[in-house]
């Protein structure tokens, strides 16, 4: 039983933990601006949280796995900001949707990749840091 219960809390504190950056994102994104806060901690705080929150929604599926958990946020990371270069008609319409560019973005660039990495490796250690 006291498996059961660790493996759950492994699960549920990083699940916990997205939830709230993702509020806390999705807020900066949204009313960042009208708070006054400079473009560049709007545009690349919400992308270093976004990389922050693909961390720890791998580590809900990959618990015990910390390095490979490091790894595929990265790939997934790149991989969205990458996505950004292909085009349709119907992919660019969805871009534009806030669900859209929340999730996806729309237009490709190498810094959002450089913040990803760097939420992800804040997330990381955090983790880390919690788990010793």
């Amino acid at each position: 039983m006291d498996k059961l219960k660790a493996r759950s809390s492994n699960r549920l504190k990083p699940l916990a933990a997205a939830a709230l950056v993702i509020a806390t994102g999705t807020t900066l994104r949204l009313a960042g601006y009208e708070a006054g806060l400079p473009y560049v901690v709007v545009k690349y705080g919400g992308s270093l949280l976004w990389g922050a929150m693909v961390y720890l929604l791998v580590t809900v599926a990959l618990p015990a796995r910390p390095r490979l958990g490091i790894l595929l946020s990265l790939i997934i990371a790149i991989a969205v900001e990458l996505f950004r270069l292909y085009h349709t008609p119907w992919l660019d319409a969805f871009r534009l949707t806030l669900a859209g560019a929340l999730l996806l973005g729309r237009i490709f660039s190498v810094w959002n990749i450089v913040a990803y990495i760097v939420g992800i490796a804040v997330a990381a250690a955090i983790a880390g840091r919690r788990h010793r």
